[in-house]
């Protein structure tokens, strides 16, 4: 059994907490993730299984839309609502026109300090593991991209309660950013809720629950939902080979193939009947271009 699991993940268990569940439902030792979602966040998490797990490294950095409450006038030491409140302001008086003004700062490339809870490692340790013990380490910042940033909603209040709409890169926080934002606006603020709507083309509206995944495992139906390896990484151009070049790709030569490209760009080597064979790299050769076989996923001898 090997594919892509859209999995909707619900608020409470942790990303490795649906890994484990998954492995149990399918019997299958080798199921991964592309991304961790908070434990209370919700949303889609792209699981693979079998040996699409070897492609996760391709698929981890996709693009990411994201839906959020960012709640005014109170910080925490978390960025988020389970965290201890560290400041609270009265924001009675922060309008829809100020937080659009606050957002614009916001969008394309910007700087983020990764938060104490993150995975990120801080000499061999995951953040995450260092706050829990209460120790605070200095991070450094990291840019990340928001390419669409914009106010859904605005509940009037002494904590007014805005609704976001994000469209981000690989590795942004969308706790920071809410932080980030009620910190430019001089109230504070944190992030109240999370909702992953997309990851790459995996959408929310397609996604299955644990129990959906269950029932169809138990019907002998599992394989069905899930999305084949060269459909995930549709994104990737493609170049086919004939069957002598199957043969030497399932043996991780390198081969010539027509059409051209951009040197060393990643590309999927296909069969003439469309099979996946491999990820590759491609090198041109004057008029010529070469794939070397970077991740082969046909058997020597097919």
């Amino acid at each position: 059994m090997h594919g892509i699991l859209n999995i909707n993940k619900p608020a409470g268990p942790t990303s490795h907490d649906i890994v484990a569940k998954v492995r149990r439902i399918l019997k299958e030792k080798r199921v991964g993730h592309t991304g961790t979602l908070d434990p209370m966040a919700v949303g889609v998490l792209v699981v693979c299984v079998g040996k699409a797990t070897r492609i996760v490294e391709y698929l981890v950095g996709q693009e990411k839309e994201y839906s959020a409450e960012l709640v005014l006038g109170r910080t925490t030491t978390t960025q988020d609502a389970e965290g201890t409140e560290t400041s609270s302001a009265n924001a009675s008086h922060i309008t829809p026109e100020m937080v659009e003004e606050a957002l614009s700062k916001f969008r394309g490339q910007i700087m983020q300090v990764p938060p104490m809870v993150s995975a990120v490692k801080h000499e061999g340790k995951r953040l995450y593991e260092l706050a829990r013990k209460d120790i605070e380490v200095e991070r450094k910042p990291r840019q990340v991209t928001i390419y669409e940033l914009e106010m859904t909603g605005f509940i009037l209040g002494d904590r007014p309660v805005v609704g976001l709409r994000v469209v981000c890169s690989s590795g942004t926080y969308i706790r920071t950013l809410c932080a980030d934002i009620g910190e430019a606006l001089g109230v504070g603020g944190y992030m109240k809720s999370l909702v992953r709507n997309r990851v790459g083309t995996f959408r929310l509206e397609d996604s299955i629950s644990l129990d959906e995944l269950q029932q169809a495992a138990e019907e002998g139906r599992a394989e069905q939902l899930m999305v084949s390896m060269d459909e995930a990484l549709a994104s990737m151009p493609s170049v086919d080979v004939d069957s002598f070049g199957e043969k030497m790709i399932a043996r991780g030569v390198t081969v010539a193939v027509a059409g051209s490209g951009n040197e060393n760009e990643l590309v999927r080597v296909r069969s003439e009947s469309g099979e996946l064979l491999a990820v590759g790299r491609l090198h041109l050769r004057g008029a010529a271009s070469v794939v070397k076989p970077e991740k082969v996923f046909a058997e020597a001898g097919q």
